[in-house]
């Protein structure tokens, strides 16, 4: 069974994106199958995935893009997935075994416009659509817009485990609490919609410092998101298992250069880079290594 994972915080800006591209990437290096679902409505890791000019064939029309399996609904899941998303100049596949379901602006239409049936909310289509492929995949990651609204709530209800980004600061805390408390309430909505046969609802079981600015100091600011992970523990609002990564993530100008190449890091810079260099490749390198030893 493919381990389902939403990357989710409430604060924006914490480089949730770039997190979620480059574990993505370095997973499927260490031979998993991964499918990378976007549900941010600024299409950022659709836009960097495909590059512009394929990106926009979609947007120009929205027929492949995730809002078209809801409106019109003529298309499902299995249609629209992306395989290999990463192309070369000629289209060669730069790292098979990614495939990506892409969105485009109008995932917005998915909050106010779409109507559809109470019965059967979004994220019920979702899930039921996502059981049909799930099986193809070693890891299933949604990347999460900063809430729970609808198009969040697809990712959110289909996964069994949701990890954080965080920036070494209050307001990732902040983030990061409400967050916990937004997600209690969503299960107790969407309880009567889920299985057996779907798994666990997600609870978070893991913290991911990201985007670390060079010379910060990150003890006290870690220190208070393990104080407050604690208080989740004890009052059984995370998983039992929930912990700060020891892998974090530096920012690093390459990550900026790789969005605009369209790539992951790992495939620009150098898989020359061996794993005791002390580099962002290999923060990502350590990020992936440790989610794949995190089992709930």
């Amino acid at each position: 069974m493919a381990r389902k994972i939403a990357f989710l915080n409430y604060k924006g800006g914490v480089g949730k994106t770039s997190l979620i591209v480059n574990t993505a990437s370095c997973l499927v290096k260490l031979g998993k199958r991964v499918l990378l679902c976007d549900f941010d409505t600024q299409s950022n890791a659709s836009i960097w995935l495909m590059k512009l000019d394929r990106w926009n064939k979609i947007n120009a029309t929205g027929e492949g893009a995730v809002y078209s399996i809801f409106d019109p609904g003529k298309l499902r899941l299995k249609d629209i997935v992306v395989k290999d998303v990463l192309e070369g100049k000629a289209g060669e596949k730069l790292l098979p075994g990614l495939d990506l379901v892409p969105t485009i602006f109008n995932l917005v239409d998915l909050e106010s416009e779409y109507a559809g049936d109470p019965k059967r909310p979004p994220y019920l289509m979702f899930q039921e659509q996502l059981a049909e492929i799930e099986g193809n995949y070693d890891f299933v990651l949604f990347d999460c817009p900063p809430n729970i609204l609808r198009a969040s709530q697809c990712g959110v209800f289909a996964a069994n485990e949701l990890y954080v980004p965080a920036n070494p600061d209050a307001l990732s805390l902040i983030g990061f609490t409400l967050l916990v408390e937004k997600l209690h309430k969503f299960h107790a909505l969407s309880a009567s919609f889920r299985r057996s046969a779907m798994g666990p609802a997600a609870q978070v079981q893991g913290i991911i410092f990201n985007s670390i600015k060079t010379g910060s100091d990150i003890e006290v600011p870690k220190m208070r998101m393990q104080l407050r992970l604690n208080q989740f523990k004890t009052a059984k609002r995370v998983a039992p298992q929930a912990k700060l990564f020891e892998a974090q993530v530096r920012d690093a100008m390459v990550v900026r250069r790789a969005v605009t190449l369209g790539l992951p890091v790992n495939l620009i810079g150098q898989e020359s880079a061996d794993a005791s260099q002390d580099n962002v490749i290999n923060d990502y390198r350590r990020v992936a290594a440790e989610l794949v030893r995190q089992v709930g």
